[in-house]
């Protein structure tokens, strides 16, 4: 009987992402199709997006491996790498960018989900921010869709609880906009992201 597929998690940064960016891109198109970012992506977009992250000083990103196949992957990088939009909502609530250390998404292929790998991925980012002893929160944000929007599963369960146990907290006064084009539009629209902290 064959052994079963080992899966790892590596916790890559700078040059040593290069030779994954291709197979990134694809995992996060597969991925961000599906509820609640149904998201159309293009490859050239993805690659571009993700060498951000060999280039911004204290970034990594964490990848599942199942063997050597790539099948998720978790971004991380300090806030005041990230967008001024993504900034906004703390400078405007009083808050110094320079105290969090930020994560992106997370992107796993269904087939490996609920095996402990999101867990992974939070402990190999917090583990990558207190590297630095720089920082004193870590954040994240997640996409606000209606209750009531067509293209939503019967039965979803948002993961707010999963992500109160890893020890996070919704912050509803914190709220940046990003815009993408979703599965079957032609155009981009703006959507409402909320952040979520944790102290480090």
């Amino acid at each position: 009987m064959p052994k079963p597929t080992e899966i790892t998690l590596q916790t890559l940064t700078d040059e040593a992402i290069t030779p994954y960016l291709s197979a990134l891109a694809v995992l996060r198109i597969e991925v961000f199709r599906d509820w609640p970012y149904i998201y159309d992506g293009s490859l050239t977009y993805e690659e571009k997006y993700l060498q951000t992250y060999t280039q911004a000083e204290r970034a990594a990103v964490v990848v599942a491996f199942a063997g050597d196949a790539v099948i998720g992957a978790a971004t991380c990088l300090p806030l005041t790498a990230e967008p001024s939009h993504v900034q906004q909502p703390f400078v405007a609530n009083g808050l110094d960018p320079q105290d969090y250390f930020y994560f992106g998404e997370s992107v796993l292929r269904k087939a490996y989900r609920g095996r402990g790998i999101g867990v992974g991925f939070f402990e190999a980012r917090e583990a990558q921010a207190r590297r630095f002893k720089a920082y004193k929160m870590a954040a994240f944000c997640a996409v606000q869709r209606p209750n009531e929007h067509p293209l939503r599963p019967a039965g979803f369960v948002p993961l707010d609880a999963f992500w109160g146990k890893r020890g996070y907290t919704k912050q509803p006064q914190l709220q940046c906009r990003m815009s993408w084009t979703d599965r079957g539009d032609t155009e981009q629209s703006e959507k409402t992201l909320t952040l979520w902290t944790k102290n480090l």
